[in-house]
C-alpha cells in the first residue's frame, strides 16, 4: 500500500478545515476583514443530524456547518435554504464518521432519535433539542422554548428571542393574508399521502396545531394520533369530514400517486375541488421546529384553494 507524504496529508486536512469555516468567518477572510477574528474564533460550530434543529438554526442566521441527507432537503424540508458551505455528512441516521472527523465541529445538536450515533462524533459534546408536543395538543411554547434552548447552546440568546418574535409576527401576518384571500375558509384538515388510498392525517399534537392557532384557524382531525402527531386513515375516511372543512395535501406527491388519486372513484365521489375545498402545499418538514411553523404559514398564505368554501 502506498502512503501519502505527511505534508500532503497535512495540506489536505488544512484545506478541508478552511473550506468549512463558519459562514461569517469565510466572509471576513474574503473581504480582508481580520478585526473580528476574536469574535469569529468564539463562534460555536454546530453539526446537527436533525433537520428540525438544522433548519431552525439556519433560519435564525446561525446555520450548522454540517447536517445529513442534504440531497433531498428541498424535497422534504423546502425552506429555509441551507448555505452552500453546509457539509452533507451522509445519512442522518448513520452519518459518515470519517467526514465528521475532518470537520471543526464544537457541538452536536440532535435528539433521542439520533442518540445512537453519538459515538461517531468522538469526544465532541452532544446536546438534545426536541421540537415536540408536551401534551395531547401542541402549543406555541413547545416550539418557542426549544428555540430558546438553541439560542443558549450557541451563546446567542437574543438571536433566538428576536427570531421567535419575528416568527410569531410572520405567522400572524400570513393568517391575515389567508383571511383576506379566503374569508369563508376557517377549518382545515391536513393529510400526506403514502399511496392513493392511504394517508397520514395530522392531529392536535403536530406542528399544524400551533401554526393554525396563530393564524386564527382551526385544525380538524379524525381521532387522536400517535406520538408522531398523525393518525393513519384511508381515502374513504375523508367522507367523515364536514363539507365546510378544507383539505390540505402536503407534498411531496409522486406523479404516479397523483394520477391514481385522480382516477379513484372514491376521490371523485368526495368531490374535492368542486363541492369540497382542497389545496396542495409545498413540502414542510413535519417534525421540524419554529422554521417549519413559519414555512407552513407562508405556504398557506399563498396556497390556491379550490372548491367548497373557497369559491
Amino acid at each position: 500500500m502506498t502512503c501519502l507524504p505527511v505534508i500532503t496529508v497535512l495540506a489536505l486536512t488544512t484545506v478541508l478545515t478552511a473550506c468549512h469555516r463558519p459562514v461569517t468567518e469565510q466572509e471576513n477572510v474574503q473581504n480582508g476583514n481580520t478585526k473580528n477574528d476574536n469574535a469569529n474564533s468564539a463562534r460555536i460550530n454546530i453539526a446537527s443530524p436533525d433537520w428540525g434543529n438544522a433548519a431552525t438554526l439556519t433560519a435564525m442566521g446561525y446555520p450548522p456547518i454540517a447536517t445529513g441527507d442534504i440531497r433531498v432537503w428541498d424535497r422534504w424540508v423546502g425552506t429555509p435554504q441551507l448555505p452552500a458551505s453546509t457539509v452533507d455528512v451522509g445519512i442522518r441516521y448513520q452519518p459518515n464518521a470519517e467526514l465528521i472527523a475532518q470537520l471543526p465541529v464544537d457541538m452536536v445538536v440532535d435528539n433521542f432519535f439520533y442518540e445512537h450515533a453519538r459515538n461517531l462524533y468522538g469526544d465532541v459534546p452532544a446536546e438534545s433539542v426536541m421540537f415536540t408536543a408536551k401534551g395531547e395538543s401542541a402549543t406555541w411554547a413547545d416550539y418557542s422554548e426549544p428555540t430558546r434552548q438553541l439560542g443558549k447552546l450557541i451563546d446567542e440568546p437574543k438571536l433566538a428571542e428576536d427570531y421567535i418574535v419575528k416568527s410569531q409576527k410572520d405567522i400572524q401576518l400570513a393568517g391575515e393574508r389567508l383571511q383576506q384571500r379566503y374569508p369563508n375558509v376557517n377549518k382545515f384538515a391536513v393529510v400526506q399521502f403514502a399511496d392513493a388510498n392511504n394517508m397520514r392525517m395530522y392531529v392536535a399534537n403536530s406542528l399544524f396545531q400551533p401554526a393554525l392557532t396563530q393564524m386564527q384557524k382551526e385544525l380538524v382531525t379524525l381521532g387522536k394520533g400517535n406520538s408522531f402527531g398523525f393518525v393513519p386513515i384511508r381515502m374513504g375516511d375523508l367522507a367523515q369530514l364536514d363539507e365546510d372543512i378544507c383539505l390540505l395535501i402536503i407534498d411531496p406527491l409522486s406523479p404516479i400517486t397523483r394520477a391514481e388519486i385522480e382516477d379513484s372513484l372514491i376521490w371523485q365521489r368526495l368531490s374535492y375541488g368542486n363541492n369540497r375545498c382542497v389545496g396542495e402545499l409545498p413540502p414542510v418538514w413535519i417534525y421540524g421546529g419554529m422554521s417549519s411553523l413559519v414555512g407552513l404559514a407562508n405556504n398557506l398564505a399563498t396556497v390556491e384553494l379550490e372548491g367548497g368554501a373557497a369559491l
